[in-house]
């Protein structure tokens, strides 16, 4: 996706991730006419997921945007179903093809 926009949504250790053709995501879309970074991961998860959360800071220069859990239940009518959402623990995520600024956010945040 072109100026695509990925939601880093971590929460009690976890990172949340989505399905994708080939494995594991973080939610990921592409902006609106003049919709911020931080806009657009906040819709991104909230009509994947359900989960609402709050775009607060863009992670160095990338396209990765790290976002603030604001529900812990997720509401009705995401466009994913409840199995092709996870929360995986910071530690688990080595398989998965992340940005680099979100690895390196992950490894300051992963519980010891």
């Amino acid at each position: 996706m072109e100026n695509a926009v990925q939601a880093v949504v971590v929460y009690d250790g976890r990172l949340l991730l989505v399905r994708e053709a080939d494995g594991w995501g973080l939610p990921s879309g592409t902006g609106q006419p003049a919709e911020t970074a931080e806009a657009t991961a906040a819709r991104v998860v909230y009509e994947l997921t359900g989960y609402l959360a709050d775009g607060s800071a863009v992670l160095d220069d990338s396209s990765a945007v790290l976002c603030q859990l604001l529900s812990e239940d997720p509401s009705d009518g995401a466009r994913l179903a409840p199995e092709d959402i996870r929360w995986t623990p910071n530690g688990e995520t080595a398989g998965i093809a992340l940005p680099e600024a979100v690895r390196d956010y992950l490894e300051g945040h992963t519980p010891v």
